[in-house]
């Protein structure tokens, strides 16, 4: 699976880990939706740093098509509402 980080660059990313990462995004979705923006911050850290350490960094020159497109980790509270709503980025 492909993953990029809006901003940064393309993970490659065991398939095995989309179960880990859809709990934290589940965890966002409810985050944002209750207005806890500092719980909502350390969560969307954990998800990017996830990405960032099971996943294998793709060089800049190796464009691959996303499956999924994560926002960048400054991404405020309001631009989130945007985002993580529904099932979120991770659906299913």
């Amino acid at each position: 699976m492909i993953i990029r980080i809006s901003e940064e660059g393309q993970y490659e990313v065991p398939g095995n880990l989309l179960d880990d990462l859809n709990v934290i995004d589940n965890r966002i979705v409810d985050l944002v939706a209750g207005e806890k923006e500092e719980e909502y911050r350390t969560e969307l850290s954990k998800l990017i740093g996830m990405v960032r350490s099971k996943g294998k960094k793709l060089d800049d020159s190796e464009i691959r098509e996303s499956d999924i497109i994560l926002p960048p980790e400054d991404l405020t509270l309001n631009e989130a509402r945007d985002i993580f709503k529904g099932e979120g980025i991770f659906e299913g």
